[in-house]
């Protein structure tokens, strides 16, 4: 699914001022765009990945309601401050406050949402199996 190397960008755009969400270039040529809604969701860290696990839900992927439940307006997920972690990662603190998540490039890479990466993913899970990844790297 991944190329051999390991994933390097090759630019990083955080569009934190319009709240648009997050592209990257990656070496290979590569292109991932990320809304932060998806970065949101697909938070790594291990209370968010344990919430995933347990609903059997992928990185990026919403929460389920509650059966029964009413739809309620949030305002959607927004970063205050994106910054770098080191040479390999990007960490992100959340309008909800939410702060724990280191975003790997290998990460990121993983799990881009274009319709190429999706479809790799889905393809190459093996059958009944729900979440690609139980722990975060």
């Amino acid at each position: 699914m991944l190329p051999p190397t390991s994933p390097t960008p090759k630019s990083v755009k955080v569009h934190l001022k319009d709240g648009t969400g997050m592209d990257i270039e990656w070496m290979d040529g590569h292109k991932s765009i990320y809304s932060f809604q998806y970065l949101r969701d697909a938070c790594p860290c291990a209370l968010c990945n344990e919430e995933r696990v347990k609903q059997n839900r992928e990185p990026g992927e919403r929460p389920k309601p509650a059966p029964g439940a009413l739809p309620m307006f949030t305002p959607p997920p927004k970063p205050t401050v994106a910054e770098g972690v080191g040479k390999y990662a990007i960490r992100f603190t959340w309008s909800d406050g939410h702060e724990h998540g280191i975003f790997s490039w290998e990460f990121l890479r993983e799990f881009c949402p274009c319709r190429e990466c999706s479809s790799l993913r889905r393809e190459s899970k093996p059958p009944g199996e729900g979440v690609t990844r139980t722990v975060p790297h």
